[in-house]
């Protein structure tokens, strides 16, 4: 394509991320030495456009940034530390660190976080450290968020909205030794089983064990929730409660009703059935009987000569 005929595409793009990371200049107000940018406590409402390629470490802590780009952040290959902690972030979409997969400590925590998308930190596989402790409106975490976060060894969930967690949530973290899960509303019901199941098959003690405990049902109020598993298993397989007595009574009256109803058809079945034979066999009998008679009255020499004795010459 020639130059006469407009720039293409590619060239759009180019110039557009040119245009982002223009030379090494550092954002208004924030502090940029020896590969690291420290803009806390800036008062930013947005990610700042002018952070040097190079960056290695950026502080983003304590301002009013509601969102993380992923095209600006993810021209940043060599970022290894990003610290977004104290911020107004409500989501972290698909991809959002597709850019930055060299990344080893994330700190999310005290956001207004509501969801993490299954695929956030699917690029992640180096991430080490993992906060994002104190969103409270963070009700629940998709069963894969952390698939490809194998070489996680802190996890910090203290502090949020959820009250329980898939068994699966976990299973790919194999050198996790730092987890925090107190402060939740942990419901212990029989959706938290395998969960509760899982912590203590695999052995895998929070280090806040004691002080994450449960708030429903009652009579678990309280209860680490590394503890439960035994109760749980009790409660939810081998326990009957009301409702279940209740429900095999239901299932006990219309076993009998069926079986009475059954029965009852059998019976009326049965008595039909002796009748019409019955009827037929005294049927058959009169017509017997008829053509008997007919016979008689037809052939009566004949009839007789049969039964008399032949007489002697």
């Amino acid at each position: 394509m020639s130059l006469a005929s407009g720039p293409g595409p590619g060239w759009l793009l180019f110039s557009f991320g040119m245009g982002l990371v223009s030379g090494s200049k550092c954002p208004n107000n924030c502090l940029c030495q020896a590969q690291e940018v420290i803009c806390t406590a800036k008062q930013l409402t947005e990610y700042p456009l002018d952070i040097p390629l190079n960056t290695r470490r950026l502080f983003l802590n304590e301002n009013r940034i509601t969102s993380l780009p992923a095209m600006h952040l993810g021209l940043l290959s060599d970022l290894v530390y990003l610290d977004c902690q104290k911020n107004w972030i409500r989501e972290v979409m698909d991809y959002t660190f597709i850019g930055v997969f060299k990344l080893i400590y994330l700190d999310l925590s005290s956001n207004n976080l509501t969801s993490i998308s299954p695929l956030t930190f699917s690029v992640l596989s180096n991430l080490v450290q993992l906060n994002i402790a104190n969103n409270p409106h963070l009700l629940s975490l998709h069963k894969f968020t952390f698939a490809n976060t194998t070489s996680l060894r802190y996890l910090d969930l203290r502090n949020t909205g959820l009250q329980t967690l898939d068994s699966a949530a976990l299973h790919h973290l194999p050198v996790l030794e730092t987890l925090f899960l107190s402060g939740n509303p942990w419901k212990c019901n029989c959706s938290f089983l395998d969960f509760a199941i899982f912590l203590i098959v695999s052995h895998m003690d929070p280090s806040d064990d004691l002080n994450a405990t449960c708030v429903e049902p009652t009579e678990l109020t309280g209860w680490p929730i590394t503890r439960v598993g035994n109760p749980l298993r009790y409660m939810c397989i081998t326990h009957l409660d009301h409702k279940d007595y209740f429900f095999l009574l239901l299932i006990g009256f219309g076993i009998f009703a069926a079986g009475t109803v059954a029965a009852w058809l059998t019976g009326v079945c049965a008595v039909l059935y002796q009748n019409t034979r019955r009827k037929s066999s005294e049927e058959d009998e009169d017509e017997a009987g008829t053509r008997v008679e007919v016979s008689r009255r037809i052939f009566p020499t004949q009839t007789s000569s049969v039964h008399e004795f032949p007489q002697l010459i």
